[in-house]
């Protein structure tokens, strides 16, 4: 049994934060919350020990990119795994979302058991 890990779950919907978090404590995780990109920027900076963060990339105020982008300009936030959880599909929004840091993509609905298998692959 491999340790839990610290995850930030960024998301504009209550409904999609409220599974992740299901999921993932359920798999032995600690999860801590974010609904836009400027409150998990503000999450992240009080919560130096975030071992994967798990973002939306369609939110209000800064979305995905943008906040991938904010993970990235630290160097000490350089390492974290960054997964992008999203209803989009669309290639060219991957590469921007790679582009901008992101580690991975997963497409919503998310299935919990392939979710955890992302979060243990990326973060080890």
């Amino acid at each position: 049994m491999t340790m839990g890990k610290l995850i930030l779950t960024v998301d504009d919907s209550r409904t999609m934060r409220d599974m992740l978090k299901l999921a993932l404590s359920e798999g032995g995780h600690t999860v801590i919350q974010a609904d836009d990109g400027i409150h998990g920027a503000e999450v992240l900076a009080q919560n130096a020990s975030v071992d994967v963060i798990i973002t939306d990339i369609n939110m209000p105020r800064m979305d995905g990119y943008g906040f991938i982008e904010h993970v990235r300009q630290n160097p000490v936030n350089r390492t974290i795994p960054i997964l992008v959880l999203t209803t989009e599909s669309d290639p060219e929004k991957r590469q921007r979302a790679r582009d901008a840091g992101a580690t991975g993509w997963i497409v919503k609905p998310f299935n919990a058991e392939k979710l955890l298998a992302a979060v243990h692959h990326v973060a080890g």
